[in-house]
């Protein structure tokens, strides 16, 4: 081993000590960890999640918002009696709309079956009004939204006891009744001795109360004071239905 004399000589061992002991030092530092660049891989991360949260949250927030637009729409179609028609405003493909975007939304499939429910309806007052090929169409309607719902099959029956009840139906011009015509008061009277004839109970359907009224007094008058019992129903149609005496008991 070299050493520095005290005379100035260098000794080659001590600067090869020294020189060893720098290059310890410098490997030292390099151990340290750089984590920097790991905490910005990991900034970014979050963020990117945090904006696909961001647009299925605007995704699902649109969804809900629609459904319950299409549900509002729905509730006001079927309000308004827009049921099957027309085509592209009605409550039955608002409430189908809804259940392609959440099958088991109960509001939907309530409002199908308050469908099923006012065509039955429909169809009832129809039927008492002798309209049975209208009747017949709204059941039709009705089975089209849900042809599993039990109550169509009654609807059908009752339909077809009205039909096969023997009454005698007669629809009146409207034209006529508007302007109280003397061929309407004639054709009134032929109804009204068939109702005494019959001892029928007397059905009327008027666009409004003092139009029904008027048939009502006119077939009376006709009738040569025979009490006509009857009932007034106000739609949008002039029909007279005689509902024969056992029919009649029914109703009364």
């Amino acid at each position: 081993m070299s050493f520095l004399t005290r005379q100035g000589f260098w000794l080659p061992g001590v600067s090869i000590a020294l020189f060893l002991a720098g290059c310890q030092s410098a490997d030292n530092e390099t151990d340290v960890p750089d984590t920097e660049p790991q905490v910005a891989g990991m900034e970014e991360q979050v963020e990117a999640q945090s904006e696909e949260q961001m647009r299925a949250w605007e995704i699902a927030f649109r969804r809900q918002r629609l459904i319950g637009d299409l549900l509002y729409d729905a509730l006001r179609a079927l309000q308004q009696d827009r049921l099957l028609l027309p085509a592209d405003d009605n409550a039955y493909s608002r409430y189908q709309r809804v259940l392609a975007l959440d099958p088991e939304n109960s509001l939907a499939r309530e409002g199908l079956q308050e469908i099923v429910r006012r065509y039955l309806q429909l169809a009832a007052t129809a039927s008492r009004q002798g309209r049975f090929a209208a009747a017949d169409q709204y059941i039709d309607r009705a089975r089209t939204v849900d042809r599993n719902d039990p109550a169509i099959v009654a609807a059908r029956q009752a339909l077809e006891r009205d039909r096969n009840s023997g009454d005698l139906v007669f629809e009146l011009d409207l034209q006529q009744l508007d302007a109280q015509s003397e061929n309407l008061v004639q054709q009134l009277a032929g109804i009204a001795d068939q109702a005494v004839a019959n001892e029928a109970f007397v059905w009327i359907t008027a666009p409004s109360d003092e139009k029904g009224r008027w048939i009502y007094g006119t077939m009376r008058e006709q009738a040569n004071g025979y009490r006509l019992r009857g009932n007034i129903e106000l739609g949008g149609f002039a029909i007279i239905r005689l509902r024969m005496p056992d029919a009649a008991d029914d109703e009364s």
